[in-house]
């Protein structure tokens, strides 16, 4: 039987909801799939932050680093000033590990609703491969005179040529295994001369490893009218970390909101982080109305990531038929409980969508 350690940051507000139902849902199903699971709970989050004045410390880190995987509920405190969690915690996990790709599944679900009029689940179906370590992400930049009338705030974009290939050629990598055709790369070279050039050149140069591969190009700005004008032209779409934070949350809007939307921070030979794309919403912290079906997606990624691609495929598969038994994927309008709609999972898991 094999085991794996999986680290819980339930972190700020419906945050620690959704995680205990995917908890809930893993703990109630894996003796089917023959496995077994260490859930490590931590508390980082705005609580602790505020009680404390603690991000993420070095034990934080030494703990994270002994699993095999980390579950995230979400970070985002109402009384805490906006940037402090997301680049104390969040940014600071992901260049600690090294989770140089966010990947985010844009699918449309049967008997999901999307505002597209008249597109299908055969039209939305793509993925998006995110740098995530650089760019504008990167923290670089600061102020002269801040504070005054002649204040000026920088914030710079960094590019590696190094970061931006590894990053493309998993792009190929993922295109490849996972039999999927076209990778379109997201940027804006008529603009970011300097930075997009670069990672058009880089995009080019790999891409002739993979003759087999189409290749397209498309600035932001046409992508994201695209995405919603013709979404069915799209497969994988590789793109620089805040073209694609952008992107993904266009992407979560197309196949059926926040609710279904999960992504993975990854890095391939060590810990990623997985975790549903949806914020904190602390407004309905409390009130069991809070839809947990994206963090479960998000451990179906996990288990897709360790190699469980059978109990992967059964989160899925269920996930799919539990959006079907709702009146809408919205908090507070799902016509059940987010317990139920935990419960429900679980159990077509174990009747086998039954």
């Amino acid at each position: 039987m094999k085991k794996y350690k999986i680290s819980i940051i339930g972190g700020d507000g419906t945050g620690p909801e959704v995680v205990n139902e995917t908890i809930k849902v893993l703990e109630h199903t894996k003796s089917k799939f023959n496995i077994e699971f260490d859930f490590i709970k931590n508390d980082l989050g705005g609580d602790r932050y505020l009680k404390s004045g603690e991000l993420v410390t070095d034990s934080d880190i030494e703990e994270l680093n002994k699993s095999d995987s980390i579950l995230l509920g979400a970070i985002g405190h109402p009384d805490v000033k906006p940037g402090i969690l997301e680049q104390g915690i969040l940014l600071k996990l992901r260049k600690e590990f090294d989770q140089y790709i966010n990947l985010r599944p844009v699918v449309l679900y049967e008997g999901v609703d999307t505002p597209l009029a008249n597109k299908t689940p055969d039209d939305i179906n793509f993925v998006v491969v995110r740098e995530n370590t650089e760019g504008l992400y990167a923290g670089a930049g600061g102020y002269i005179h801040y504070g005054t009338d002649k204040e000026v705030a920088t914030q710079e974009s960094i590019n590696t040529r190094s970061a931006i290939q590894r990053c493309i050629e998993y792009a190929f990598e993922y295109t490849s295994k996972n039999n999927r055709k076209k990778i379109t790369l997201c940027a804006k070279t008529n603009v970011l001369t300097y930075a997009h050039d670069l990672w058009e050149r880089v995009f080019y140069e790999v891409a002739e490893k993979y003759p087999d591969i189409e290749t397209d190009y498309g600035h932001v700005d046409a992508v994201c009218m695209w995405m919603v004008k013709n979404p069915e032209w799209f497969d994988v779409i590789v793109t620089d970390n805040m073209f694609g934070d952008i992107i993904t949350d266009l992407g979560a809007m197309i196949q059926g909101g926040m609710g279904i939307a999960a992504g993975g921070n990854i890095n391939p030979n060590g810990v990623s982080m997985f975790e549903p794309i949806g914020g904190s919403a602390p407004k309905y912290t409390g009130k069991n109305v809070i839809n947990p079906l994206a963090c479960i997606a998000a451990a179906s990624m996990m288990l897709d990531v360790l190699g469980e691609k059978q109990y992967a495929s059964a989160i899925e598969n269920s996930i799919i038929k539990t959006a079907q038994n709702l009146d809408s994927l919205s908090a507070g309008k799902m016509g059940m409980g987010t317990s139920e709609v935990g419960d429900m999972v679980k159990d077509f898991i174990l009747t086998n969508g039954e």
